[in-house]
């Protein structure tokens, strides 16, 4: 490799990393390996399989002559890139590096034992970063003799399409160090976001809320899986349901780490995993990977179940207890085409529509005096988003609902029928997903502008889950969370101070207080 260099004084600016060295050659190697070569770093890539590095390295010049002839880089980048990496076959080549990346397999004592050996390796001025996803920086940092030196370098997959990384301080992190790695990811046109050393750091820790609040609601049988895809795609729009996304990611992988934050909090009701993934993992039900997740791969066509014919007669009256829903539900009226009873209780003929926040449709019914058989729920939160959800009580007439479906339908409104929960479904997930933000913030974990950013960027949600907080308005939000915990009793839902102080004082959740 023609390598000569003399140690340095303790790394310090951008300039000083000359030399970067990446352990692992899967998938996640391999793509930081494409990142940084290109950004004009010389690059050593190991892997303890040296045939899996010389595909990664082979892969690597198929992609640059692809990317070459599409002009998504100069023929100067790509020439750059391929003479700067460089397949190194026995780990001790890395004692010419000012930085080694580790991206191996996600165990604690096997990335301990790496850092271990590393430490016999390179100068002590190295830097060591761990691409870690879900596990203590600090811990896998008690494997090296100088901890200082150690901290997280989270990349997404695929590499060098996701465009955030997170940077990772571990408790006995050298204040130089994580600026240093910030410029680095920079320099390569991705954007770093700080994180303190927590279970799941921002990402990993943010996403919890949408697929084990989505798990939840399919155990409570509120909704089957598909109809709660449908309605986080159109309700809310998200471009894949929580189900879509843990058969695409796999739940060999998202599993452990439901199971990992959730132990590494001790338990803390908000992270809690589910019995349905566990059980699926045991028998190998995983998701696209395996041909069979929650749906099947290739797609089976299934003709859509649609509601029977019935004729809608009558009116919908609407329940005035929710003022911030009337305004949305007189729209929806006014589309569908439905006479609007203004009565001080609903005529014999009309259908009492209720549009609880975080309450079921029971609770309403019996707080009201309604009728239950011609009692409906709609989720005011996206009455007009192009996706409706109709909750039934369990005396709710079926032909009723189903007649108003098909109404709704027929005015361009598809509608889902679910079961009575307290918070709907978009409302259960959306508020748990900011709920569990505005706790991250809370801790000190990283920034609210940070957390909105990583969040976007690596989970690609249609907003950050703090300015989503801010458009549906961080009272309702309150409101909604406060009341599924009276409803159900169950801790996960308990605001976090962070939102508390907020709604309470009129501020945006991306605020943070002076200093």
């Amino acid at each position: 490799m023609g390598f000569n260099i003399a140690a340095t004084a303790t790394i310090r600016s951008l300039s000083m990393l000359r030399v970067i060295g990446i352990v692992g050659a899967g998938a996640m190697g391999k793509g930081i390996a494409q990142l940084i070569a290109q950004s004009g770093f010389q690059v050593l890539l190991f892997d303890s399989i040296p045939e899996v590095a010389d595909m990664a390295k082979q892969a690597l010049f198929v992609q640059w002559d692809q990317l070459e002839q599409k002009q998504k880089i100069t023929p100067h980048v790509a020439a750059t890139a391929r003479s700067h990496l460089h397949v190194v076959e026995v780990l001790e080549a890395m004692h010419v590096c000012d930085l080694v990346i580790e991206a191996i397999v996600e165990k604690l004592d096997v990335k301990q034992q790496l850092f271990h050996q590393l430490d016999q390796i390179v100068k002590d001025e190295c830097i060591l970063a761990t691409n870690t996803s879900s596990l203590s920086v600090t811990a896998i940092a008690a494997g090296s003799r100088l901890p200082s030196r150690v901290a997280g370098l989270h990349f997404f997959n695929p590499v060098p399409l996701m465009k955030v990384v997170e940077v990772i301080n571990g408790l006995l992190t050298a204040a130089h160090v994580p600026p240093l790695l910030q410029a680095l990811i920079n320099d390569t046109g991705h954007a770093a976001v700080f994180a303190k050393d927590t279970p799941g750091f921002i990402v990993n820790h943010a996403g919890r809320g949408y697929v084990t609040e989505a798990l939840r609601i399919l155990q409570e049988n509120v909704a089957d899986f598909t109809e709660i895809d449908q309605i986080m795609r159109g309700a809310a729009g998200f471009r894949l349901g929580p189900f879509e996304l843990m058969d695409l990611t796999g739940l060999d992988v998202s599993h452990p780490v439901m199971e990992s934050i959730y132990h590494q909090y001790y338990e803390e009701p908000r992270y809690r995993p589910n019995y349905i993934a566990a059980q699926r993992v045991q028998a190998g039900v995983l998701g696209r990977k395996t041909g069979q997740g929650f749906y099947s791969y290739p797609p089976v066509s299934e003709a859509p179940l649609l509601p029977q014919e019935t004729v809608w007669q009558g009116r919908i009256w609407l329940s005035p207890e929710n003022p911030l829903a009337l305004d949305a539900l007189h729209d929806l009226c006014e589309r569908i085409d439905i006479v609007v009873d203004y009565g001080h209780l609903p005529a014999a003929d009309a259908v009492a529509v209720v549009s609880p926040d975080g309450e079921d449709v029971s609770t309403c019914v019996a707080r009201l005096g309604l009728n239950p058989r011609r009692t409906i729920g709609i989720d005011s939160l996206n009455a007009c988003h192009g996706h409706l959800t109709l909750m039934l009580n369990p005396a709710t007439d079926l032909k009723l609902a189903q007649g108003l479906q098909l109404r709704c339908a027929q005015h361009g409104m598809p509608a889902t029928l679910i079961q009575d929960s307290a918070g709907f479904v978009v409302q259960r997930v959306l508020a748990t997903i900011i709920n569990i933000a505005c706790d991250i913030v809370q801790q000190g974990i990283c920034s609210p502008q940070d957390l909105d950013q990583a969040v976007l960027a690596g989970l690609a949600y249609p907003f950050g889950p703090l300015a989503w907080g801010d458009k549906l308005g961080a009272s309702r939000i309150l409101s909604v969370l406060r009341n599924m915990q009276d409803s159900t009793g169950d801790p996960r839902y308990r605001p976090s101070p962070w939102l508390v102080r907020r709604a309470q004082l009129g501020l945006s959740l991306l605020h943070v207080a002076e200093r």
